[in-house]
């Protein structure tokens, strides 16, 4: 898969293409299925398949505060992998700033997807709202597309029990901490990745060392104390099964900070992993983020949160 940030570097590999527009939070099976339709489109026409995805989010852009914003269910890096693995040819990374947030809706059409992308085909959804003030439709796409030759395709629709599945419903579904729906949403189990960072040091001094993954993220879907797995991207370690009882928050006992962390006690292992990558996968809500009077109310919940963790696995996921 190449990633490109301009339409000239497309320009330089192709000359057309199938493409879909969108944020793609998550990937989860409803973004799934318009990949396939994607692939298949391509294959079709014979030109490579594009996702032109908008980064950031424009609800991130225009929120007056990161709580104003719907929390992300993957961060960009994230998103690229997951993309790549559902065959994508081109991803480009469309930045949604100022400029493109004025940019009318036949501009928009005419210099990004036209000119830019020699579009042949473009998959998109039939509410798809684009240009300045949202005034470009799927009825002037499809007024255009006459114009300049190139097919409007509506995406397909995903359903789980008689509800679209969206990124919003993923949200709604992880904050009820029901995980096993959300795999099935995404058709993975639910994680977080990330590289392990330097943090306080004040895990181990209360006993209970953690592993710290840096969010960049304005806002998080998840908030509390849950049994998680641990996958560490090291040929080394992959094979190790671990787990441990992970706080995702903002710490209240301890910090005063609109910072999210995420940070992970793993059972039964002291190695150094340090600047390794790792993947958090969320198994089981323990309890919500809570702030204690004091540091030794916080071990004293801390000890709890891990023998209950180690409960849960022994129950649920026995080694």
């Amino acid at each position: 898969m190449i990633v490109i940030d301009d339409t000239d570097s497309f320009q330089q590999h192709h000359s057309r293409c199938v493409a879909t527009i969108g944020k793609f939070d998550g990937v989860h099976t409803g973004h799934q299925l318009i990949l396939q339709q994607l692939r298949n489109k391509a294959a079709e026409f014979g030109v490579p398949s594009m996702v032109i995805l908008i980064e950031p989010h424009p609800e991130e852009f225009f929120a007056p505060t990161p709580q104003d914003c719907p929390a992300r269910l993957c961060e960009l890096e994230e998103k690229l992998q997951l993309l790549e693995e559902q065959g994508v040819d081109f991803v480009y990374k469309l930045r949604f700033d100022d400029a493109l947030s004025k940019l009318s809706a036949e501009d928009y059409i005419e210099s990004i997807l036209v000119k830019g992308l020699g579009l042949a085909c473009l998959i998109i959804g039939s509410d798809f709202r684009f240009g300045h003030q949202r005034r470009g439709d799927f009825a002037m796409l499809q007024a255009y597309g006459r114009k300049h030759d190139f097919d409007l395709v509506e995406t397909a629709s995903c359903e789980h029990n008689g509800v679209r599945i969206s990124s919003t419903y993923v949200r709604q579904q992880l904050q009820k901490g029901d995980f096993e729906l959300v795999e099935l949403l995404l058709n993975r189990p639910y994680g977080i990745s990330g590289t392990v960072v330097m943090g306080q040091q004040l895990g181990r001094d209360l006993g209970f060392p953690t592993c710290n993954v840096r969010l960049n993220r304005k806002n998080i879907p998840l908030h509390g104390v849950y049994a998680c797995e641990v996958h560490v991207d090291n040929d080394d370690l992959q094979e190790m099964h671990l787990k441990g009882a992970a706080n995702i928050g903002y710490r209240p006992t301890v910090s005063d900070s609109n910072k999210a962390v995420l940070e992970v006690h793993l059972l039964d292992f002291d190695s150094d992993i340090y600047g390794e990558k790792i993947t958090v996968i969320f198994r089981h809500k323990i309890r919500a983020e809570e702030k204690f009077a004091s540091l030794d109310e916080l071990k004293a919940r801390i000890a709890i949160d891990v023998q209950t963790t180690r409960e849960f696995f022994e129950k649920e996921m026995p080694l």
